[in-house]
């Protein structure tokens, strides 16, 4: 198996466009994680809601 970059420097600037490809994926990253956790946050409070209520899922 060839890889594409013969260490890991040269795999961190990706052929000098690491700084765009790294920040596109730390963008990805924050993007998903503010979509995510607002998500699990709302499902912990209805499922402690319906608990509270006896409502079993």
């Amino acid at each position: 198996m060839t890889f594409a970059f013969g260490s890991f420097a040269e795999f961190l600037q990706m052929g000098k466009h690491g700084l765009y490809v790294w920040l596109s994926y730390g963008f990805f990253l924050i993007c998903l994680l503010s979509l995510v956790i607002p998500l699990l946050s709302e499902n912990k409070k209805l499922r402690n809601t319906m608990k509270q209520e006896g409502i079993d899922s």
